[in-house]
């Protein structure tokens, strides 16, 4: 098994998206540390998509996403649920892709109440922390999913984009 690098995050956002599926997310906690196989990704694509947080330009909020790949870019959604994004492309190009589900948990709010990740985490370097970080262990889906993300129905065109994969388990 090995950490993800930077350069592997440095890259086209959509294709990240893909490949983030079947590698592990690592959460040190408790002293001990939590493995979650990736299940499910969305990717956000710039300023220009509507979907976006950065569509909305650069905010206290989005900052971490303009920041260099890697970055760990986690909000809060319905004052209670976190979700986390890993930062992709390079900095100022705002980019990012949503862990959306895990082996152990469906849903982005419950990974992140899985693995014990809140807005504390914002910002980490993904590739350098002891923390939370991903690794790859050599996994490969036989088959990904496509299909539209969920919730943006607000974006116009954007909404349909076709850029939220999964593996089926």
């Amino acid at each position: 098994m090995r950490k993800l690098s930077r350069n592997f995050f440095n890259r086209n956002t959509v294709l990240v998206a893909k490949e983030l599926l079947g590698k592990y997310l690592c959460r040190q906690a408790d002293d001990k540390v939590i493995r979650a196989k990736i299940t499910e990704t969305e990717a956000y694509c710039g300023q220009e998509d509507l979907a976006c947080h950065a569509s909305k330009g650069l905010t206290e909020r989005t900052k971490v996403m303009f920041g260099p790949p890697g970055r760990a870019y986690i909000y809060l959604i319905y004052g209670m649920y976190h979700c986390l994004n890993v930062v992709t492309r390079e900095e100022g190009c705002p980019e990012a892709v949503l862990i959306r589900g895990c082996d152990l948990a469906d849903g982005p709010g419950k990974l992140c109440r899985e693995l014990k990740i809140d807005k504390k985490l914002n910002g980490i370097d993904l590739c350098g922390s002891k923390e939370l970080w991903f690794e790859d262990r050599g996994e490969r889906p036989a088959k990904i999913n496509k299909g539209k993300r969920i919730g943006v129905d607000y974006a116009g065109k954007w909404k349909d984009k076709l850029w939220r994969f999964w593996v089926d388990s």
